[in-house]
């Protein structure tokens, strides 16, 4: 399964979370941003390439839907609450990804 993980820059909490989830038997991880000066940018080629869409805060869900509508309402996007107050490889990050993410993991097996 293909995982996207959504922030707004790209700079911390999504690639944080490829990063920690990367080397995973069963699926397969990449990480965007929805912000126009975000590292990586979100598209219409990684929302296709994804299965499960997991997105940092609920404005991150309305900003797919309302950029890429219908590609976007076909996707299974769920919303971590994970707020922007952490850095890259932050522990806490890491600790708050494991447990909001593993269930996913864990069910799409």
């Amino acid at each position: 399964m293909n995982i996207l993980f959504i922030c707004s820059r790209n700079q911390w909490r999504s690639p944080t979370a490829e990063k920690i989830f990367q080397g995973h038997q069963h699926h397969q991880f990449r990480s965007a941003g929805t912000s126009e000066s975000a590292r990586i940018k979100i598209s219409s080629k990684l929302l296709e390439w994804s299965d499960l869409i997991l997105v940092m805060e609920k404005k991150h869900k309305q900003q797919l839907i309302s950029k890429y509508g219908p590609v976007a309402r076909e996707k299974q996007i769920e919303v971590l609450d994970i707020p922007d107050d952490y850095v890259f490889m932050d522990e806490e990050l890491i600790e708050m990804l494991h447990t909001s993410v593993t269930p996913y993991l864990e069910e799409q097996c």
